[in-house]
């Protein structure tokens, strides 16, 4: 179960000025997982911290955003033993694992990248609904 989320780096950066069409690579990458002590009230439990890279690059060389930070995870003792274990040795997880760390990663960076691309005057790093005109 996931029970924490932190930014522990932002950056965003505009390069140059926005013309013509501009293509915008997003990635999000777990890069590390660590066993981390988690205090529940007077109860210390023993979790995982899944650090995660969030990256939007807008080509030609206009700009980029980088997130990194960490996802925190309680699970129970002996599965967070054995998906320590598998990190370490193939830098792997399970599935429906990788797949809820990612879905939080990606929900709080995009609407973050949304806010910060606005800011600096860069196109929005994910695509927003927009109304359809008749002509």
């Amino acid at each position: 179960m996931i029970i924490g989320f932190n930014f522990k780096k932002i950056n965003i950066e505009k390069k140059n000025s926005v013309t013509g069409k501009v293509d915008i690579n997003n990635n999000v990458a777990i890069t590390d997982v660590k066993e981390n002590d988690f205090s529940m009230g007077k109860q210390k439990q023993k979790g995982l911290s899944f650090i995660f890279e969030f990256t939007s690059k807008y080509e030609p060389d206009v700009g980029n955003l980088l997130f990194e930070g960490e996802v925190l995870y309680l699970g129970e003792p002996k599965d967070n033993d054995n998906l320590l274990k598998g990190w370490k040795k193939n830098k792997s997880l399970p599935k429906e694992i990788m797949a809820e760390i990612i879905d939080t990663v990606l929900s709080r960076c995009n609407i973050e990248a949304l806010i910060l691309s606005r800011d600096i005057n860069l196109p929005p790093p994910v695509p927003l609904p927009k109304v359809k005109r008749e002509e």
